[in-house]
């Protein structure tokens, strides 16, 4: 029982999302796979995250016809895109056009990928740096280093008089 539910499951999950009706293709191969191209470009109004090929909404039903409807009176693709542009703004477009306004959603990521990557190289050069150059000794060090010294100077002394 369990497996049966499984294998269903996985079958659901594997079938791929077709939301274009068989009273929406058009008759033309030609213009229907430019029409389903287009409609992988085009972002559903409603679902957001969904081209209006993959989108089962109402709204998505009615841009896939009119895409083809303007693709049946002779507009090119990119007319296609222009017109729906002009009609919703550039949010239609699943992927947004590469303007000024829209230069920190395509370049910002980079950006702010060299910008950490020149943070840990300089921290990691100061860290070197820290590590190269040890710290100076204080006065009170000093003193205690020349004492311990001067201490082990005279018993060597000592050790060699002894030997002699």
């Amino acid at each position: 029982m369990i497996r049966a539910l499984f294998l269903v499951l996985a079958l659901v999950a594997a079938a791929p999302a077709v939301a274009v009706q068989p009273d929406e293709m058009l008759p033309d191969p030609a213009l229907e796979s430019r029409a389903r191209e287009l409609s992988t470009r085009i972002r559903c109004l409603v679902c957001q995250n969904q081209s209006i090929d993959d989108s089962n909404a109402d709204l998505a039903r009615d841009l896939r016809i009119l895409v083809r409807e303007r693709l049946t009176a002779g507009a090119s693709d990119q007319q296609v895109l222009d017109y729906l542009t002009a009609r919703y703004g550039p949010f239609v477009l699943l992927e947004p056009p590469r303007t000024k306004s829209t230069w920190l959603l395509w370049y910002g990521p980079f950006v702010l990928l060299a910008i950490g990557a020149a943070g840990i190289a300089v921290a990691g050069a100061v860290r070197a740096r820290r590590r190269a150059e040890p710290e100076p000794l204080s006065a009170e060090e000093r003193s205690r280093l020349e004492a311990l010294l001067s201490d082990e100077a005279a018993e060597a002394d000592d050790t060699h008089e002894g030997r002699r």
